[in-house]
């Protein structure tokens, strides 16, 4: 994962040194195959919080909603090991009939 956020940082700064570089932020962004409001969202987060401010930021809000009770987690990890050759539908009905 730790190569991932380097490989995204090095695009990002990329971007950002080549557009200064060129001194053409749109020759950039289409030598890059990105728009220019990514440049200039990319160079605010920098401006804003250096280097560690590029790295992608998680939107996902997690659900509770989702979730089950911790019991039925944990009998259904339990059969799931027991009988891994079981699928979901079966492992659903002999869950049920315990």
């Amino acid at each position: 994962m730790a190569s991932l956020n380097q490989n995204v940082i090095k695009h990002k700064i990329g971007l950002l040194n080549l557009a200064a570089e060129l001194g053409n932020v749109s020759k950039a962004c289409k030598m890059m195959g990105l728009s220019r409001d990514s440049f200039y969202r990319y160079q605010h987060a920098k401006a804003e919080g250096g280097v560690e401010a590029l790295f992608d930021a998680n939107r996902k809000k997690p659900n509770p909603k989702n979730r089950v009770e911790e019991a039925t987690e944990a009998a259904v990890i339990a059969y799931a090991t027991e009988q891994p050759a079981h699928g979901q539908v079966r492992a659903s009905n002999e869950l049920r009939q315990r």
